[in-house]
């Protein structure tokens, strides 16, 4: 490890705006108390407020700094703060309110990543950017909560025709509107649907409903934890009926979604804060994170999303879990160079090639059979993706993958 971390030390050591992003997103006063004022005057207010408003951290940063400058904290952090506050505040009513709609009929509905994070764990909700709240259901649950999103005023958005046929059993047994059959199908498939739901005098609120945790091209089928035994294990928040994944689950998936996005892709640094918040907040059975860990086969990804936030915002992940991963790793040094030289800041900027993205992607995936099953997967996840098709035309469907990785790479 020591080869990757010497070149991340090399890079924070000699960038003042990275060490004062660090510190504001990292949950731990004490660190701010020793040292973010002096950061804060060395970078000067007007560098460290553009800094953080390309990473959409303004808030965030605002909660920092009321820590340690209190009324000598200028005002456009603080106004960016309630302005952040007020709209999540919005979501989480809206959020409350379909889940007690649901819970009515017996559905649980699960509030993940940084959503279920501001509902429960970390609820200054000014320091919650966020663009959309990502919800997770049962497969089987599905085709009713849709209905009842739409039942409640939620706009459904992205329609697609796909055959009938490629519905199967994945809605549960739970009949769906005849009309809208082939799109519930499409969207179990994909993972999940978005919505939109207008609020007055403002922009409106985005919703995605899940049947996945975690999605993606690089996300193989056995990586994927399943479902139905998240919502199953998940707790509920107290004075709702909102519930958030079990803490070792939340761990997990808040880690597979950084991995996701490369750790540097937009959102970008800012993402470290959901692992960061998770960590601080307690209640790890590091054991039992570990053997899911190694279960999944995903040591390098989840590695990675520890690391990270461990070395570069004092999260306090136990050493022994991450030697345990794998960060004494060749690959682990390796990919730690690679992302130093993309750059851990400024998300926004391209980060990789289309070759460089997909070697990087690879190596995410714990040996030569797991990279083999992404760009090759079994045949029941193509079908999974694309529908139920004829033996014979599998070779034309797994060349169509590989088009799809290769040139139709997503912003997320």
């Amino acid at each position: 490890m020591t080869g990757g971390i010497t070149k991340m030390d090399s890079l924070i050591k000699n960038d003042s705006l990275g060490q004062f992003l660090c510190c504001v997103l990292a949950n731990d006063p004490a660190w701010h108390r020793r040292e973010l004022e002096s950061l804060w005057r060395k970078v000067g207010d007007d560098a460290a407020w553009e800094f953080a408003v390309h990473h959409e951290a303004e808030g965030m940063a605002a909660i920092a700094l009321a820590r340690v400058l209190g009324e000598k904290m200028p005002a456009r952090w603080r106004e960016a703060h309630a302005k952040v506050a007020t709209r999540i505040g919005c979501y989480m009513r809206e959020l409350d309110r379909i889940a007690a709609a649901l819970a009515a009929e017996g559905v649980r509905l699960v509030a993940l990543k940084n959503s279920g994070i501001a509902r429960a764990v970390f609820t200054d909700l000014g320091g919650c950017p966020m663009g959309d709240v990502d919800l997770l259901v049962k497969p089987a649950d599905f085709a009713k909560s849709h209905r009842i999103f739409v039942k409640h005023g939620f706009h459904l958005l992205g329609n697609q025709d796909v055959g009938r046929e490629a519905l199967g059993a994945r809605i549960g047994g739970e009949a769906a509107v005849p009309d809208d059959v082939a799109q519930i199908a499409a969207d179990m498939l994909s993972g999940g649907r978005e919505y939109s739901l207008p609020i007055e005098n403002g922009e409106p609120l985005w919703f995605e409903l899940q049947c996945r945790s975690v999605g993606g091209k690089w996300i193989s089928k056995k990586s994927e934890p399943d479902s139905t035994e998240l919502v199953n294990r998940s707790v509920a928040v107290p004075g709702t009926e909102v519930r958030i994944l079990a803490p070792v689950d939340n761990l997990l998936q808040v880690s597979l979604h950084t991995a996701k996005h490369t750790y540097v892709r937009a959102p970008g640094f800012r993402l470290q804060t959901d692992v960061d918040r998770l960590v601080r907040h307690g209640g790890i059975d590091w054991e039992l994170f570990c053997v899911r860990v190694e279960q999944g086969e995903v040591k390098t990804a989840v590695c990675l999303s520890l690391l990270l936030p461990a070395h570069l915002m004092q999260t306090p992940v136990p050493e022994a879990v991450l030697e345990r991963l794998g960060a004494s790793g060749w690959k682990i040094r390796l990919m730690l160079r690679w992302l130093a030289r993309v750059g851990f800041f400024y998300p926004k900027r391209k980060k990789w090639s289309k070759l460089g993205y997909i070697v990087f992607g690879l190596l995410l995936f714990d040996g030569n059979l797991g990279r083999l099953r992404v760009v090759f997967p079994e045949r029941e996840a193509l079908e999974q993706r694309y529908g139920t098709q004829p033996a014979w035309s599998l070779p034309y469907w797994y060349l169509h993958r590989i088009v799809s990785l290769l040139l139709k790479r997503t912003k997320t």
